[in-house]
């Protein structure tokens, strides 16, 4: 017990300094993994070996290939050509610019991580509503409200997918068959909940709608050359993806085999693209995992499990369900990164003890990845768009994503649960 006070307790105020957001969360979460070695050594519960075997090497792999990929395409001028493209072809209507900004974000989430993509259209997305005197906040909210939902149909795209695909062993083409047309009716409900959450924003008339007609996306990429060779590469890596669990090899392998392709194609100053990869996440992801198994080798997952073995008297259906609410409703308050990192264990347990664990990976990768829509700390990219907003005169506050994302996050999670429920076999499979 007392090793399983100990080792909570450290988890506990990692996230809680984590969510306060006074102190850097890489900075919390490593400090946070040296204190849970450094007492799980005295306290003979955790060392580190143990440490270094709960470090999921494929998750980071994986991270790592496709961040290179990205830090790649970024200065080509890619993604500020989709935007703008976006942009003209709403031809300066606003609900048709909110429609196109919202999908095109969602599309690129599919395979890309949803950070990256807010990250790198976000910007844009202000750009643009500056020239045409439209406030940036319905915009900014719904694509970072519908990158978090059209991660979730693939296993490239949402950090919580990308650790449930590794525990799992799930595939890409499992994703695409089981979540994907998930999330294509919780995508087409969120779309049209914002559309009518957003409907007095969106009554605005633009300003200078002639001036974005003007512009010319083509100017937009600056190395042209190396946006074919660097889409091609990623064309090829989903592919393999989708082929990786016949050809045995591993999405991590396959994701920075084709970083060293594109590499090798495009010879960009390496030291320019090892410096936009994002190494404080991967440290991120590396210490949430030290902590995590140090919380398993103290038995606080054993009393989790016991906990909810208690509803295995519930029917299958309904208890993934119910899964999904309570990972959504954590997921809301507490990034889903972490809460994903500690349940992985958990269903793992579970299904030693009996259960069958297939629909409950399922379950896991719904709550997760729609419940970070419930609160501006729900998710990393709620957290980017926010604080972009901030150098606006409409900022986006805590108090306008709970009247927006709120919503959201409940019907998604209620069409989830319902098809979830009424094909639980599929799931089960």
């Amino acid at each position: 017990m007392v090793n399983a006070l100990v080792s909570g307790g450290i988890f506990a105020v990692s996230l809680g300094l984590i969510f306060s957001e006074k102190i850097n969360r890489t900075i919390v979460t490593m400090a946070g993994a040296s204190l849970m070695i450094l007492l799980g050594s005295l306290l003979g519960f955790y060392t580190e070996e143990n440490a270094l075997q709960s470090i999921d090497w494929d998750t980071l792999g994986l991270l790592l290939g496709m961040m290179i990929l990205v830090a790649m395409l970024e200065p080509t001028g890619f993604f500020q050509y989709m935007a703008v493209r976006a942009s003209k072809l709403s031809g300066g209507e606003p609900v048709r610019l909110f429609l196109l900004l919202g999908s095109v974000t969602t599309v690129l989430s599919m395979f890309l991580d949803n950070v990256t993509t807010v990250v790198l259209i976000a910007p844009v997305t202000v750009l643009i509503c500056e020239v045409m005197g439209l406030p940036p906040a319905p915009f900014l909210m719904a694509e970072a409200l519908l990158s978090n939902t059209g991660g979730v149909a693939t296993l490239v795209g949402d950090p919580p997918n990308v650790l449930i695909g590794s525990a799992a062993n799930l595939t890409f083409l499992d994703f695409i068959l089981h979540a994907t047309p998930v999330v294509l009716f919780a995508w087409a409900g969120a779309v049209i909940l914002l559309r009518i959450l957003f409907r007095a924003e969106l009554r605005a008339r633009p300003i200078n709608a002639e001036t974005i007609q003007a512009l010319n996306p083509a100017e937009a990429i600056t190395d042209r050359r190396a946006a074919v060779r660097i889409l091609i590469v990623i064309g090829v890596a989903i592919l393999l993806f989708f082929l990786h669990g016949l050809l045995h090899v591993s999405p991590a392998l396959v994701a920075l085999s084709s970083a060293a392709a594109a590499l090798v194609l495009v010879r960009p100053p390496v030291d320019d693209i090892l410096r936009r990869v994002e190494w404080s996440v991967l440290l991120f992801f590396g210490a949430l995992f030290v902590m995590v198994g140090g919380l398993e080798r103290a038995g606080v997952l054993n009393l989790l499990v016991s906990v909810l073995e208690g509803g295995a008297g519930l029917p299958a259906p309904v208890f993934g369900v119910l899964l999904i609410w309570v990972v959504a409703l954590i997921s809301a308050v507490v990034d889903n990164v972490p809460i994903t990192i500690a349940l992985i264990p958990v269903i793992q347990g579970l299904g030693q003890a009996g259960m069958n664990p297939n629909p409950l990976w399922w379950a896991l990768a719904f709550g997760a990845g729609f419940g970070g829509n419930g609160t501006i700390i729900g998710s990393s990219a709620n957290i980017v768009v926010a604080a972009l907003s901030e150098k606006n005169r409409s900022p986006i506050t805590s108090a306008l994503w709970n009247r927006r994302g709120l919503p959201v996050m409940l019907l998604t999670c209620l069409i989830a649960s319902l098809i979830y429920y009424l094909a639980y076999p599929w799931f089960a499979d």
